[in-house]
């Protein structure tokens, strides 16, 4: 079992950022975390887990590193008990805002793995992409964090920004390379709505997919998803992947128990005047089935042959003699992870 926490506090919105996050209701954060602990409550009594079953927890936002430690000492009193020995415990950070006091509290708190948004090593790029840090902050933080002895360190990067050349990206995968890190998630910018950028802000050469996932492998890292590579491979990523029940904590945030999603409200103020209004998605056989299809083929996870149809094995068969999947005695496996959804919509169709 994962459990998710959600914190939708940033000190600044970056240009590109639709998730659900605020820069101007800091005021509401001890009445947030307050709030969490009483959904957390309620879902421990949902999922039922036992002793040590919590097996991974990830903080995520947002910008975790904008809440101060103490803020999250209730939260981890309550979970502690069903926290497995050997959990995975990662929270986002960003580099002008995890300063050494605030990693130092939060390993205090046991988490043992910090993944933070870099985006990139370039100031100028950092810039336009509405970043408040810089190069210089980005390396001391992940330089702090490894002297204070986290176990697991993560940084992310974005490609296709306007203005992006395999230079500046080779520059930026070098540069992450020369920290003590183990793990990078390197994500294509995309546009969303009711976000500051628009098509302009972007570039489309898929040549840059396939030159950073080079690089990146080059250096060592095996690639593990379409936008995740390391020597360490997150366990609680590949937990979803897999589609274990994972506990939602915030506002925002989302659970899944055995074939029903769960939605707390998005918005900060509803979420902290009701805590307990979670939204309910049943989802269908069919429904999971093409997750597994869509989850196992972005990943080295695989699909398992026994839960295919034999319409979807006959398709997944020829695809094996075509020479686009590779099979084993249990699974499916993508040789390409950039052809994932085309596979998985001629699978499905």
């Amino acid at each position: 079992m994962l459990l998710y926490l959600h914190i939708p506090y940033c000190d600044s919105k970056c240009h590109y950022c639709s998730f659900n996050s605020y820069t101007h209701k800091h005021n509401t954060q001890n009445r947030y975390m307050q709030s969490i602990c009483v959904q957390l409550q309620y879902e421990l009594e949902r999922f039922k887990p036992s002793r040590g079953d919590i097996k991974n927890i990830f903080i995520g936002g947002g910008t975790p590193s904008t809440i101060n430690p103490s803020h999250y000492q209730d939260f981890f009193s309550i979970i502690k008990p069903y926290i497995d020995p050997d959990a995975e415990i990662t929270a986002e950070a960003n580099p002008n805002s995890s300063t050494v006091l605030w990693m130092k509290g939060m390993k205090d708190l046991g988490v043992n793995r910090l993944s933070f948004g870099v985006q990139s090593f370039d100031d100028a790029k950092l810039h336009n992409l509405g970043r408040a840090h810089d190069r210089i902050q980005a390396i001391d933080a992940i330089t702090n964090a490894h002297t204070l002895g986290f176990e697991h360190i993560s940084l992310d990067l974005i490609y296709n920004a306007r203005g992006d050349t395999k230079e500046l990206l080779k520059k930026d995968i070098d540069t992450a390379f020369s920290l003590p890190i183990d793990h990078i998630s390197a994500y294509e910018l995309t546009i969303e709505d009711k976000t500051n950028f628009t098509d302009k802000d972007r570039q489309t050469d898929d040549s840059l997919a396939f030159f950073v996932a080079e690089e990146i492998i080059k250096k060592g890292f095996e690639h593990y998803e379409i936008s995740n590579f390391g020597t360490y491979q997150s366990k609680h990523n590949k937990g979803y992947w897999n589609l274990e029940n994972y506990i939602g904590i915030g506002a925002g945030a989302v659970g899944f128990l055995d074939d029903t999603r769960l939605y707390p409200l998005t918005d900060i103020d509803g979420y902290i005047t009701n805590p307990l209004h979670i939204k309910k998605e049943r989802l269908t056989s069919k429904d999971i089935l093409t997750e597994k299809i869509f989850l196992g083929l972005r990943s080295t996870i695989g699909i398992e042959i026994s839960i295919l149809p034999i319409h979807i094995l006959q398709k997944a068969d020829f695809l094996t003699n075509s020479g686009k999947l590779t099979k084993s005695a249990t699974h499916y496996y993508n040789l390409d992870l950039f052809l994932s959804d085309e596979i998985a919509l001629y699978l499905m169709d």
